[in-house]
Order: C-alpha cells, then structure tokens, then sequence
C-alpha cells in the first residue's frame, strides 16, 4: 500500500482492534526509484530532488497519520527497511534515498509520541529477504516479534531509543 490506500483500510478495522501497525512508505519510495537514475549536473540539484520527494511524502503521511490517530486506537508505525538489491552501488544509493522517507517516519512518530518499529534494525542480513524488496519468512519473523513486542510490553519496557524535545 501507499500512504493514499491507508484511508480505505481504516474504514475496515474490526470492533475488538486494540492496536494499529502503520507499515506504508515503502512503495511510496517504490514510486520514487527513478530518482536513483536521474542524471543532475551538481550534488545541489540532486539534493533539491530528494528535498521535492521528502515534501511530497511528508504531506501525504502526516495526513494519512492524523487520519489514523483520529481512529482512537494505540499507533506502533514501521520504518521502511533497507531491502536487498544485489547491485552494491544501487544498494547504497536506495538505502541514503530512503532515509529521506524514515526521516519523515521518525520525525512525525517523534512529534506525536509514537511507538516505532525501525525496520532498518530488524531486516539486516540478506536472507532476511525473499526479493529485493520484500522479506523472507526469516525477515517476516523478525517483523513479528517486533510488532509482538511493541504491543505487549510496556513503553519503559521497550528497549530503545529516548527521543526529549
């Protein structure tokens, strides 16, 4: 899904929901991978595009976000994971053109006091993905126990970074 599709699937949440698990950005940066091949004439224009991409994805997900918020339930939100592209070079270039999108991830979450579940930390290895860009069984497991933790122990509990602002 992206951010757009969230709004569809808030209106089919069951009655007995305690939680919702915000996992959208990923096919957002899907829609934005020609960037990766762009040609610019300067490092300034090259960050000018990233900047364009960040504003456009964070006016779509701070929206989609309050939307979900406005559902009354406790929200966990997902980073994007970095994927497993077998070209090194095209690796590297997706995994600095995503943290524009986890940027806008972690600094909402932040603002709004959010448990996150950073994605980046959990799918590390290469069999941890099926593809390039969806996890394995053994990355899906990781996923789980994650979202296991983040909904069943308490916030001092977690294990984690402590963001004061």
């Amino acid at each position: 899904s992206i951010t757009e599709d969230i709004y569809a699937q808030l209106q089919q949440i069951p009655a007995d929901a305690t939680h919702l698990l915000l996992s959208v950005g990923g096919n957002n940066a899907l829609s934005c991978l020609a960037i990766l091949e762009t040609p610019v004439d300067s490092t300034a224009e090259a960050l000018l595009l990233l900047s364009e991409m960040a504003r456009d994805f964070e006016l779509a997900y701070r929206t989609m976000l309050q939307a979900c918020l406005a559902v009354g339930l406790e929200l966990v939100v997902c980073t994007v994971y970095n994927g497993n592209f077998p070209d090194s070079n095209y690796q590297q270039r997706a995994a600095v053109a995503l943290t524009v999108f986890n940027d806008v991830i972690l600094r909402i979450a932040t603002e709004y006091r959010l448990t996150v579940i950073e994605l980046r930390l959990i799918c590390t290895a290469p069999d941890d993905y099926a593809n390039p860009i969806e996890p394995s069984a053994t990355g899906g497991a990781k996923i789980a126990q994650a979202i296991v933790k983040a909904v069943t122990e308490p916030a001092h509990a977690a294990r984690g970074a402590t963001v004061v602002f």
